[in-house]
């Protein structure tokens, strides 16, 4: 009985070793190629397949996005400037047959493909445009790349370099360099601040002082228009004045003995000031002679003889006037 189960167990793992190798699982990111006898078969997509154990195999390929890592290396740029760069490359594979059959150690071969390209771009730029020009490399490299592995199945979408390092004396002149840049632009900076701010006093002070001299001129336009309005306004009072009485004059008609009297009366205003001198002029000194007889004249009687002789009185006023 016991030698009997020995058939069953090996039968057993006969067929879980021909299960083991004649079912294959390939998941969603895969695809796999079938070979029989060495040959290719045929492109199987993911899920569960079933292959002739030790008469096909299959050999599994991954879509996914992969990155190589490219390691530092020095690089002569074309000033002769020697820096180190380093970078990353993205690819996939597009074409799962060529990846196998066309290339053997694909990543390898990428790897040294991007190092002797970049030995090649970098080396037709100068220093000071390597350091500012990364896009621009990695643009050419992943154009470069993408061109070469075209033929391998295989498709580079980026490639990223991750640092750029030069020598450690350019290092230093460089920081020397950007330091005095900056003083420069400090300096230059303030220069521009203090000449600002002076155009713009400045230009405070003319804009008050012809403020002021506008408002001084203003000023004196003002006053000199209330003088003239006044001068006006007082000429044509008097003015009036002047035509009233006049005008008052005629229509009463004055005697020539009114006159007398007025001339009398202007005399006595006159001495009422404080002066104790007055000066008159010579045709005034002449009235004040013929004065002396007004008196005489009121002592008359008869109203016939005081017109006579103020009338006579007058007319000597008036030829000592026409004399003038």
């Amino acid at each position: 009985m016991v030698l009997d189960i020995y058939p069953i167990i090996f039968a057993l793992i006969l067929v879980m070793v021909f299960a083991t190798k004649a079912i294959k699982i390939i998941r969603p990111y895969e695809k796999g190629l079938i070979e029989r006898f060495g040959k290719y078969q045929k492109t199987v997509d993911s899920g569960l397949h079933f292959i002739i154990p030790f008469i096909e195999t299959l050999i599994k390929i991954d879509l996914r996005e992969q990155v190589i890592d490219v390691p530092p290396q020095e690089v002569i740029t074309n000033d002769n400037a020697a820096v180190t760069v380093d970078a990353v490359i993205y690819f996939e594979i597009t074409d799962p047959f060529k990846v196998a059959y066309n290339v053997a150690r694909f990543e390898l071969a990428a790897l040294k493909l991007a190092q002797t390209n970049l030995r090649n771009v970098i080396g037709e730029l100068e220093l000071d445009e390597t350091l500012v020009s990364r896009e621009k490399i990695n643009g050419e490299l992943r154009k470069i790349l993408d061109e070469a592995t075209d033929n391998w199945g295989v498709r580079v979408g980026r490639v990223e370099l991750q640092k750029i390092d030069p020598p450690k004396d350019i290092t230093d002149a460089m920081s020397k360099q950007m330091k005095a840049e900056r003083t420069k632009r400090a300096a230059i900076l303030d220069a521009e601040g203090i000449k600002q701010s002076d155009i713009l006093k400045a230009e405070g002070f003319k804009r008050a002082a012809i403020l002021e001299a506008e408002g001084r001129a203003e000023a004196i336009r003002r006053v000199a228009e209330a003088t003239r309005f006044e001068e006006i306004e007082v000429a044509e009072g008097e003015a009036e004045a002047i035509l009233s009485v006049y005008s008052a004059i005629h229509k009463g008609m004055p005697t020539d003995d009114l006159i007398a009297i007025k001339y009398l009366e202007a005399l006595q205003k006159i001495a009422d000031g404080k002066a104790t001198k007055i000066f008159l002029p010579m045709e005034v000194s002449g009235i004040l002679g013929s004065i002396g007889g007004i008196a005489e004249i009121f002592k008359e009687d008869s109203p016939e003889k005081r017109k006579k002789k103020l009338g006579e009185l007058a007319r000597t006023f008036e030829g000592m006037s026409s004399e003038d």
